[in-house]
């Protein structure tokens, strides 16, 4: 299954990221549905490395006409954010149609303090960090939208006693 797939190979190159969006919520017992999996990494040269590593094993390619390599390139990942608006870096496999991994590269809510933050869950023997509730709203909250807002409605729900 892509999904573990894809969780044992960041965790077998040691990437550091957490897991939000969509399948984050789902996670924390909101009924959701989504295709794409979310991540935040920690934004380093060697865990962007180790990333783009990760997804050289699993066989993902950019969404963008971009080569996989501009994952690792920090410089250019900051230009892209700020002319360009780029939130996410978008990767796909060639293998599953309509399923992506999006990787969020400059969250407003610092990585490493997510990561740090994050539950750890055991999915078929596979760990998966996955971000706390109070920084999925953040996160939701800044991104506004519509599936957002109602999502942060929802995680409010399960935050009360």
């Amino acid at each position: 299954m892509f999904y573990l797939d894809l969780f044992a190979a960041l965790n077998r190159h040691e990437v550091g990221y957490v897991l939000i969006g969509g399948l984050a919520v789902a996670l924390h017992g909101v009924e959701r549905n989504t295709m794409d999996v979310d991540v935040c990494v920690v934004v380093s040269p060697d865990n962007l490395a180790r990333l783009a590593a990760a997804a050289r094993e699993l066989k993902l390619q950019p969404m963008l006409p971009v080569p996989l390599s501009a994952l690792e390139d920090i410089e250019t990942l900051k230009r892209w954010h700020t002319e360009r608006h780029l939130q996410a870096f978008a990767l796909r496999s060639d293998q599953l149609a309509g399923v992506t991994l999006d990787v969020l590269l400059f969250p407003p809510v610092n990585p490493q303090d997510m990561v740090q933050r994050a539950q750890r869950l055991d999915i078929a023997g596979v760990q998966v960090p996955l971000a706390c509730i109070d920084d999925l709203i953040a996160l939701k909250q800044s991104a506004g939208r519509p599936i957002d807002l109602a999502d942060i409605e929802h995680l409010k729900r399960l935050q009360k006693p």
